[in-house]
């Protein structure tokens, strides 16, 4: 069967180490496609994938309420943050509030890299824009579209000294190799939550993937994943927890 994820969940390695296990308990083999999440579930809905993995709500949503996909079930969340490079020339550091400093990037014409592809981040992005009261900026000039994963995104926003949203997991994971340092977190609205959705025609092999993510054996997976490495999980587990739909992120150690 295919799965079609985002690419927090693959540039993380979580699916590298979380996926032999249903496969040894299962026999049932997965492929991966990690792209945004608009385009996974575009994906799944031409019949290309059975399982997604993704992390943008309002579109799940919207997909589920259409009946193109079934069961759509909490399994984790971590947050979203702004980083740049560490001069900050548009002095991020102090602000807490993500929409003030989206405001404060553009103001200060500071270089930024957007995901520009329609995942969940990019449509985080877009969120926040709303919520300024504006539009996002015509690609060019400061403002940059990557077009491509998170990790790719990282890597170019280092390489231009320019700031980004990501995903906690995807920057812990690639933090060693950057010079990006994180400026904005904590607030509740960069709450990060991940869904398991099958399409609607999904056959065994899909719904006991999506059974898998939610069991008690892949919750305690991804609640000690990355831990030996980072000192905290990447993830949170929610699948066996009773979860409020935005709960308190708390700011990393820096």
């Amino acid at each position: 069967m295919v799965l079609a994820t985002t690419t927090s969940t693959r540039d993380t390695g979580l699916l590298d180490s979380l996926l032999p296990l249903f496969q040894q308990h299962t026999g049932y083999r997965v492929n991966v496609i990690a792209v945004g999440t608009g385009q996974a579930i575009a994906l799944a809905r031409r019949g290309d994938a059975q399982v997604v993995l993704v992390h943008a709500p309002e579109l799940e949503r919207a997909e589920l309420d259409s009946g193109n996909f079934v069961r759509r079930r909490l399994v984790m969340h971590n947050d979203f943050l702004f980083v740049g490079p560490a001069s900050d020339p548009a002095r991020l550091r102090g602000v807490q509030d993500p929409v003030a400093a989206l405001q404060t990037i553009a103001a200060a014409r500071a270089p930024f890299v957007s995901r520009g592809d329609r995942s969940g981040t990019h449509l985080f992005e877009q969120k926040l824009w709303k919520l300024a009261g504006s539009q996002p900026p015509a690609p060019g000039g400061w403002y940059i579209e990557a077009g491509q994963g998170m990790a790719a995104t990282l890597q170019m926003a280092d390489e231009k000294h320019a700031y980004t949203i990501t995903d906690r997991g995807t920057f812990l994971a690639w933090q060693s190799k950057l010079e990006l340092v994180p400026l904005v977190e904590g607030d509740t609205l960069l709450y990060n939550v991940y869904h398991v959705m099958e399409v609607a025609t999904a056959g065994s092999g899909a719904r006991a993937l999506a059974d898998f993510f939610v069991s008690p054996e892949a919750q305690a997976f991804i609640g000690k994943f990355g831990t030996s490495r980072f000192g905290r999980p990447l993830f949170v587990p929610d699948a066996l927890a009773d979860t409020t739909d935005r709960p308190t992120v708390q700011p990393s150690n820096r």
